[in-house]
């Protein structure tokens, strides 16, 4: 295989020009991506409909209780015992890649996660297939720039390229994969990266309409009928609804999955999440899975069917019965998709958002027009609430009103998904700045972000410019040996450290200036004596953004730096400059 890469690598440096390159690969990796999309939905659809099968329609099944336990022990297994490497959070394992490792995305990634997904969510995990493909596409595009010889921003943007293609395979919706790549990913839009994206999830989608036309496995609905332009007050409502729900979402996600995490043995871990999803679902079946079913059945004019398969069937005709489920149902979701993850299945937030943000559309039309005097369309308010919610959760209104415009086969509905979505995203970053997929990276400054200057402080690693060519000094040297050391240094500044290789402080070479030629104290002046606390210390794993900081409140050109305690050399505010200037030429280059 590795002869085979050779090969092509050395007929396309003689034939194909670089530009065309990669044009021809962001078409190869839509082609894998699709496939991989396909593939995917078609293994958690088949699994999924096949357990469910065996479930009776009325009263409620023990089998909700054991199955989602299962995919999540089975998932457990093969992620500890075969990848023995970490698959969930897809999407933000990709920003960390971008960010932190060149675009470096592990091999196993093209296939594992694929594998996990298909275990935990055909089992009824209540998480989305989308992340784990958005991680497989992203990975399929870094592995091959790589073994193409590609640099790191051709790999990025062949990442971004994988990426694209999931989203529009997944969900044949190109622009909104397009758009997700540019928006969640935050890989800038030039047209030197433009057109790859698009021939990648153009060719994505194509596989998808190709292989699967208009099949069950694929989330679709046909939009008959426009909007009420008399409707748009209450799709502001909607919004705003949207907005804090989606708040609640983020909070509750990030609260339960750090408890889990706080969990260090991994069967306790296993059998607390699995026991609380089965229960979860056991009582609200709707639960099971992505949600899809659930979505289709809203949007059927349906909605009464939620309840088949739960202990509330038989009150399924009770309005205040069902209008209690579905509140709880939003309840509850946040709570099931947090235990999966938690509990080491494979899956996102994607489906859940979508999930949720249907059930809100629909309560909030089918409250208002049994409780006001207007009318309203509830398939409507069901989708727009679809984008309203993914849009607050992901911090992507773009992303969210193409998805549904795309989904929905046309742009009916295209100025309520741009109210509700943007009400949503305003009200949100009220509160939360970040989103669920980059909150720990920014807590960690660990996010590439679209501001050039914040992105060029993220990528650069302090562990790069850190200076090791300062000559340490003893506190118990003498000025005599003191002047040996600086005679011997190209430097002006010393470090003073102890036997145990801890900064007790530093010399300056301007400071003793006008004693170190004066012989007669050479011996009885000390290095403890001459040396002061410098102005602030950087420990090692400290983000840029406060390293600068701290440059700019000392006023200090030079600074110690420390790991695990112990000095480790000195970072200087004018290495940094040149690195940042460096980063910034990078960004600019077509």
């Amino acid at each position: 295989m590795k002869n085979i890469f050779e090969k092509i690598i050395i007929w396309r440096g003689q034939h194909i020009k670089e530009r065309q390159f990669i044009l021809l690969l962001s078409f190869v990796v839509g082609i894998l991506s699709g496939l991989a999309a396909i593939l995917l939905k078609n293994t958690i659809h088949y699994t999924h409909h096949f357990l469910e099968s065996k479930m009776e329609i009325g009263g409620g099944n023990f089998l909700y209780l054991a199955l989602p336990g299962i995919g999540i022990i089975i998932t457990v297994v093969w992620v500890s015992y075969f990848v023995k490497d970490k698959i969930g959070h897809g999407v933000s394992r990709i920003l960390y890649a971008i960010s932190r490792k060149n675009g470096i995305i592990k091999l196993h990634n093209t296939y594992s996660s694929i594998i996990g997904s298909t275990f935990t969510i055909g089992f009824g995990g209540s998480v989305g297939a989308e992340a784990p493909i958005v991680l497989t596409g992203a990975s399929i595009g870094s592995n091959l720039a790589r073994a193409m010889r590609l640099n790191s921003k051709q790999i990025n943007l062949m990442i971004g390229c994988g990426a694209a293609g999931a989203v529009a395979g997944i969900f044949k919706a190109p622009m909104a994969g397009l758009i997700f790549t540019l928006e969640v990913l935050m890989l800038d839009l030039t047209m030197a990266s433009l057109i790859p994206l698009l021939i990648s999830a153009v060719t994505s989608a194509v596989m998808a309409y190709f292989f699967m036309g208009h099949g069950a496995a694929l989330f679709s609905f046909e939009l008959k009928e426009h909007f009420v332009i008399g409707n748009i007050p209450w799709y502001l409502v909607l919004g705003a609804i949207a907005g804090l729900l989606s708040l609640y979402f983020t909070r509750i996600t990030m609260l339960v999955e750090n408890l889990f995490e706080k969990i260090k043995k991994k069967k306790v871990k296993v059998l607390t999440g699995g026991l609380a999803l089965g229960l979860l679902i056991f009582l609200f079946p709707p639960l099971f899975g992505e949600g899809y079913t659930s979505l289709q059945l809203i949007l059927s004019g349906n909605g009464d069917q939620l309840l088949d398969h739960s202990i509330f069937y038989d009150y399924k005709e009770h309005f205040l019965v069902l209008i209690g489920f579905m509140i709880l149902l939003l309840v509850f979701k946040v709570f099931a998709t947090s235990a999966t993850n938690g509990a080491g299945g494979v899956g996102g937030v994607f489906a859940p958002s979508l999930f949720m943000g249907g059930i809100l559309g629909y309560l909030v039309a089918i409250i208002l027009n049994k409780f006001s005097f207007i009318q309203v369309n509830e398939i409507h308010f069901a989708l727009v609430g679809m984008a309203a919610f993914m849009s607050g959760v992901m911090h992507a209104p773009m992303t969210s009103i193409f998805l549904i415009a795309e989904i929905t086969g046309g742009y009916g509905l295209f100025i309520p998904l741009i109210i509700s979505s943007t009400i949503s995203y305003i009200t949100i970053m009220y509160f939360e700045p970040h989103s669920i997929y980059t909150k720990r990276l920014a807590k960690r400054g660990e996010l590439i972000t679209h501001n050039k200057d914040q992105a060029a402080l993220t990528l650069m690693r302090l562990d790069r410019e850190v200076e090791r060519d300062l000559i340490t000094i003893d506190p118990d040297n003498t000025l005599r040996q003191l002047v040996h050391v600086i005679s011997q240094s190209k430097r002006n500044i010393f470090p003073v450290v102890d036997e145990n290789n801890e900064l007790l402080g530093i010399v300056l070479l301007d400071n003793i200036r006008d004693i170190m030629f004066n012989n007669e104290i050479y011996d009885e002046t000390f290095v403890r004596d001459l040396m002061t606390a410098p102005p602030d210390t950087i420990e090692y794993n400290e983000s840029m953004d406060i390293v600068m900081n701290k440059f700019e409140e000392t006023g200090a050109w030079n600074l110690p730096v420390i790991k695990e305690g112990k000095y480790e050399g000195f970072l200087s505010k004018s290495k940094i400059y040149t690195a940042y200037r460096k980063i910034l030429v990078y960004f600019s280059d077509e």
